[in-house]
């Protein structure tokens, strides 16, 4: 396979709406975040969503995030709790995966068996564009072979995953460069599961306030 990188600019570009349809169609994608690149798959093909796991060699029992362009389509795929809420209005979009219950629509391949779903609305205007494209929630863990470091650029994501992907849509530098803060809150007792640019203590003022 011949991995084909796009360098992208805006989220006008005429290519984010043909890369939005390969995604649809069950094609893997890589693509731009502010935190870092994303190994996009339509998060409601569960097949699409097994290619992530062979492509990354992901450890099977390790759940996918989905990523959304909007709280309503997170509403589609998500119970919104009532602390969820209160660091949607403050942190969204931005770097912060919350954890919530999830709705039937779910497939298992993505919360491997779980009750719950990890969902990012980006603040990324590309990545935004293209989930709105593909018309679907995108899986999309960190476009990198397990256990290598997190790709900040397209060509980190290149190195890594040339000629196991058709396509790499290449927007520059990721702004962060460093993964997203996630946060259980499927629960009252919510609790940071992998720690980020949003601290502990902004969270608890959120969810105090």
């Amino acid at each position: 396979m011949n991995t084909q990188l796009i360098k992208i600019s805006s989220a006008d570009d005429p290519v984010i709406a043909k890369v939005g349809n390969l995604i649809r169609n069950g094609r893997l994608v890589a693509f731009p975040t502010e935190t870092v690149y994303g190994l996009g798959a339509n998060g409601l093909d569960s097949s699409a969503c097994q290619k992530i796991f062979d492509v990354k060699g992901r450890p099977p029992d390790k759940p996918l995030t989905l990523h959304v362009s909007s709280v309503k389509m997170l509403g589609f795929i998500a119970v919104i709790t009532p602390i969820a809420e209160r660091l949607i209005e403050t942190f969204l979009p931005g770097p912060l995966t919350l954890i919530l219950p999830k709705r039937p629509s779910v497939p298992d391949a993505i919360s491997r068996g779980l009750p719950t779903v990890g969902v990012r609305l980006p603040a990324n205007d590309i990545a935004r564009a293209l989930i709105d494209a593909s018309g679907v929630p995108i899986a999309a863990p960190s476009a990198n072979l397990s256990g290598r470091p997190a790709p900040a650029t397209a060509q980190a994501v290149l190195s890594d995953l040339d000629g196991k992907i058709p396509l790499i849509l290449d927007g520059g530098a990721c702004r962060i460069g460093r993964s997203s803060t996630v946060v259980d809150v499927s629960t009252e007792d919510w609790r940071v599961v992998r720690p980020g640019l949003i601290t502990r203590a902004m969270l608890a003022a959120a969810i105090k306030f």
